[in-house]
Parts: C-alpha cells; structure tokens; sequence
C-alpha cells in the first residue's frame, strides 16, 4: 500500500496494514493553518448561570480558553500518530450564543512545519468544550458537546481546503 494520499491508501498505515507515524522528513516547510470549531449546548438556566458569572467553579469560559490553548500543545502525547510541532499560534474563542443556548467555540493553531495542525485545531475545541463541561457540570449534567469539525486548513501539498457551508 503506498503512503499517497488517495482515496484507497491510509497514509497511517505500512505495506502490511500496520499502524505507523508517517515520515514527513522529505515534506517541505510550509506555514500551516487549521481552524475547527464546535458547541457545547445547554439549559437556558445553565446558559444564564454562566454568563453572569454564577458558576459553582468560577471563571468558565477563561478556564476553557485556557485548557483549549494547553491541549493544543499536548496533541502529540494524546493521539498515538500526530507528530510533535512548534506551534506557532493558539486562538481559542468561546463565544456565547443563545440560540444554542451555549457557547461556539472555535481554535486556531498555526505552525511552519512540514505537516499540518488539524488534529492540534480539533483536540483544542474538544478539550475546551469538555473543560466548559466540567465547569458548569454541578449547574447541569444534561449539557451536550457537539459539531466538532474542521472549519479549514492552508498550507502543505494538499494546499487550502474549506467546508462548504452545506457540510456544517
């Protein structure tokens, strides 16, 4: 099986099916970029709870922010084949929204590497949508984490890549 990156071929995995971390050592350096987002919804009771500022835990969404930032940093020791990157920049948003009712959240993680930061993008939004979770967990045990995808990606080979709006 060859490590292209074709519809049949699983770049994770060796001539004989097993796992490997893909060698990247002939990749260009590049500037890379992936932002991902998802929701944590909840109550409106929860919700109002939270923004204004009754949470048993105290600061919620600074917490969060900060534990998306942390977990970015930390994606190579979470998930067995994601490669160990300088980091470049780590933006995690929590933005309040009561339609949800709950908070968007979204991660930027840039580096200049040569593989991308998706997976560093998507641990952030889930780390900081579990940590809300524990926040405000006493107020509510219902809440419920979701949407977690991948907004877009610039940079490396396969170049810039966006979700079309049908397929959020």
């Amino acid at each position: 099986m060859s490590t292209s990156n074709s519809a049949d071929s699983l770049t994770h995995l060796d001539a004989s099916g097993q796992a490997q971390m893909v060698d990247v050592s002939a990749k260009t350096t590049t500037v890379r970029q992936a932002i991902a987002a998802g929701t944590l919804t909840m109550t409106a009771a929860t919700f109002n709870a939270i923004q204004s500022g009754n949470a048993p835990k105290g600061d919620v969404i600074g917490t969060a922010r900060l534990a998306g930032i942390m977990a970015a940093k930390q994606t190579a020791n979470l998930i067995p084949l994601c490669h160990p990157l300088p980091l470049k920049k780590i933006e995690v948003t929590i933005d309040p929204d009561t339609e949800l009712p709950g908070y968007r959240i979204q991660a930027t993680v840039k580096t200049k590497s040569e593989t991308g930061v998706e997976m560093e993008a998507l641990t952030a939004v889930s780390v900081a949508a579990l940590t809300l979770y524990d926040m405000a967990k006493a107020l509510e045990k219902s809440m419920q984490i979701g949407n977690i995808h991948l907004v877009e990606k610039v940079g490396g080979k396969s170049g810039h890549w966006q979700r079309s709006a049908v397929s959020s």
